[in-house]
């Protein structure tokens, strides 16, 4: 069913950038009902569509403008619609344009590996909710956006989202997250994501993990049996119960620091125990917080790996130091 029209005449109605103009937004997508969709919800964010076409038109002919939002969908992505995207990601980040892109599961270290320029948000077989909310994470990275006169229908489903956030809200505040890192400071709605002071950058003074010698990383098979256990939960209970997707990443990656082993954002999106969309947001906030890297495959530019800093490794370490006293205290 589509959405109904709405006269967007007056600035009031529509969303603004900095110079008091409608945002423009282009949408590129194979699919004609998906890209009628995202036009309709982009416009009922009181967004001007600029373009709305086939992914063909990002490679073929001359180059063209783009909005300050774009929205790319790819699930089958050849070396072509590659190439394309690549050059967008960085026309995106020249241009201080959003690029969203959604893609499928397996298509997404391809394209993982080409947006590495622009900070995109990338979404995993997403729903229209997601889509939704990745339209309005983008809105808010501009400012003096004005928001059109909503429906009763929109507004029960506004407010339904705002419950959710206030939830997730609640949530990060019982660990100490504060609201920044929901809303950030310019940086959008980051929902279920950790903020800075996940980074654990500034530990108390005198804290026994600042003293005595640097410790190793423990054995990997420690580690890897701590993932088993933590799957066990699973056979017993709804896995939502324990979603601890940080965690989980960590875990992952600190046992494939100590194998040696390159990690994908597949497998790593895998391992996270969260839908791919959720774990990328994740990993984007866990590489602005400096736990995580993305390391391009020398041998392959189309290839893209992800790592614990040396800080985070170190910080590892010094957890499962402090945890092994801990137990050997018990025992």
């Amino acid at each position: 069913m589509r959405h109904a029209d709405f006269p967007y005449a007056s600035p009031d109605t529509q969303a603004t950038g900095p110079a008091g103009m409608p945002l423009a937004v282009s949408i590129f997508a194979d699919r004609e009902h998906l890209r009628d969709q995202i036009r309709d919800d982009a416009m009922a964010a009181g967004m001007a569509v600029r373009e709305c076409g086939p992914v063909a038109a990002l490679h073929d002919g001359e180059a063209r403008p783009i909005g300050e939002v774009v929205l790319v969908d790819c699930p089958l992505a050849d070396a072509a619609v590659l190439a394309a995207l690549s050059r967008l990601d960085i026309r995106a980040k020249h241009s201080a344009a959003h690029l969203i892109v959604s893609t499928s599961i397996e298509a997404l270290d391809d394209v993982f590996a080409c947006c590495d320029q622009s900070d995109a948000q990338i979404l995993v077989d997403p729903s229209r909710a997601d889509r939704i909310i990745a339209l309005g994470r983008a809105l808010t990275r501009f400012s003096n956006l004005r928001l059109r006169e909503l429906s009763e229908e929109d507004r029960g489903t506004l407010l339904r989202l705002i419950e959710q956030v206030g939830e997730i809200a609640q949530r990060l505040d019982q660990f100490g997250v504060g609201h920044a890192a929901i809303f950030g400071e310019g940086k959008g709605l980051g929902l279920e994501s950790p903020g800075s002071e996940f980074a654990g950058e500034k530990p108390k003074a005198g804290g026994r993990l600042a003293s005595g010698a640097k410790p190793s990383l423990p054995d990997a098979r420690t580690i890897r049996r701590i993932i088993r256990n933590r799957h066990v939960r699973t056979r017993f209970f709804d896995g939502a119960l324990f979603a601890d997707p940080a965690w989980d990443i960590l875990l992952d990656l600190t046992a494939a620091r100590i194998e040696a082993i390159r990690v994908s954002v597949t497998s790593l999106c895998i391992a996270s125990g969260v839908p791919p969309t959720t774990a990328l947001r994740w990993i984007g906030q866990m590489i602005e917080a400096g736990l995580l890297q993305r390391n391009e495959d020398d041998a392959d530019r189309r290839r893209a790996f992800i790592a614990l800093t040396d800080r985070a490794a170190d910080m590892m370490a010094r957890y499962f130091a402090e945890v092994g006293k801990s137990t050997a205290k018990l025992t």
